[in-house]
């Protein structure tokens, strides 16, 4: 990482062992918000140096929030196996509640891929944010979600980014989700599901998105 992008790893304690977990803080600039960003399935590679996962991180930063990263459990050095959803969406929530704790009084973002942005929803009926940000969330295909009641607490503000030729989760999918949500769905032009060569148009549609809302929000 630059040091525009400063990175910090640490183990904190979860349900099934030790989290491993990337902060990224700013020693320039007072934080506005906590961000957290939850990554895509570990049984098929994801990680949290998954680059559509580091991609939301930076932007979540340059807007202005201190931005965690964490690896799931059985994923680099955070302990534990796969849990289909139910024990990572504790992973997250610990993660939430180690970062709040690091940064009083702010508001909270979350965000995640495929099916972190799932268990992102999943850990939303569990506590309150101010803004997120998902992308492509694989939640039909979490066995998990059946369990959850209600498809996510979201904020109105809730920002959904799907790419056009994406052949891992259904563009249906999020746009079903989004529908009796009155959540806007962001499509983006020949992106797969990993917006191979398009990630930078995926980092300035979350730029643009955070610096309007929260424009607005301050008027």
């Amino acid at each position: 990482m630059s040091s525009a992008f400063p990175v910090s790893k640490s183990l904190i304690a979860g349900d099934a062992g030790a989290i491993e977990v990337a902060a990224h803080i700013s020693q320039e600039r007072p934080p506005i918000a906590v961000a957290v960003i939850a990554h895509p399935h570990p049984l098929f590679g994801g990680t949290m140096d998954n680059k559509v996962a580091t991609t939301l991180a930076r932007a979540l930063f340059d807007a202005g929030a201190s931005t965690y990263r964490f690896n799931f459990r059985g994923v680099g050095r955070t302990e534990g196996v796969h849990d289909d959803g139910r024990g990572e969406t504790a992973d997250l929530l610990t993660v939430v509640a180690h970062a709040l704790a690091a940064n009083p009084r702010l508001p909270l973002w979350l965000s995640g891929f495929s099916f972190g942005a799932a268990v992102t929803l999943a850990a939303s009926e569990q506590l309150h944010c101010e803004e997120m940000i998902l992308v492509a969330p694989g939640y039909s295909r979490m066995a998990h979600w059946q369990n959850v009641k209600s498809g996510g607490m979201v904020p109105e503000s809730t920002l959904l980014i799907h790419g056009e030729k994406d052949d891992t989760v259904p563009l249906a999918d999020s746009i079903n989700w989004a529908r009796p949500r009155d959540i806007p769905v962001v499509l983006v032009p020949e992106a797969d599901h990993f917006f191979h060569q398009r990630l930078h148009i995926l980092k300035r549609i979350v730029g643009r998105w955070l610096a309007q809302h929260l424009v607005q929000t301050v008027k």
